[in-house]
């Protein structure tokens, strides 16, 4: 069923684009290349118009990457330095635990 529906909107495609070409190929009349070109300009103007909406989406989107990505960088950082810290107070413990063991023993 799924091959069919597939296979019949392939012919609904190619039978559209063989008759949107005969079509530009029946212009016989100034007055029909008028229209056809009032309406190429107007598909211009349109493609024109969403061309411009996608490049201002892919402006925010780069500095959206660009903002996430710096934050992620701090992240980072932030993280780098409490596991320093962490390390740190690690180190000082096992010294206070030695010097206990160390001032136990001498008693």
């Amino acid at each position: 069923s799924a091959q069919i529906a597939d296979l019949q909107q392939k012919l609904l495609d190619a039978d559209n684009g063989d008759r949107a070409k005969l079509r530009w190929d029946s212009i016989a009349t100034i007055l029909e290349a008028k229209c056809a070109l009032k309406y190429l300009l107007g598909e211009l103007v349109s493609s024109k118009v969403q061309e411009s909406k996608l490049q201002s989406n892919l402006v925010q989107s780069q500095a959206s990457c660009s903002d996430v990505q710096k934050m992620l960088m701090e992240e980072r950082n932030h993280t780098a330095e409490l596991e320093a810290e962490f390390q740190n107070q690690i180190l000082v413990q096992e010294q206070q635990h030695q010097e206990k063991v160390n001032h136990s023993s001498w008693k």
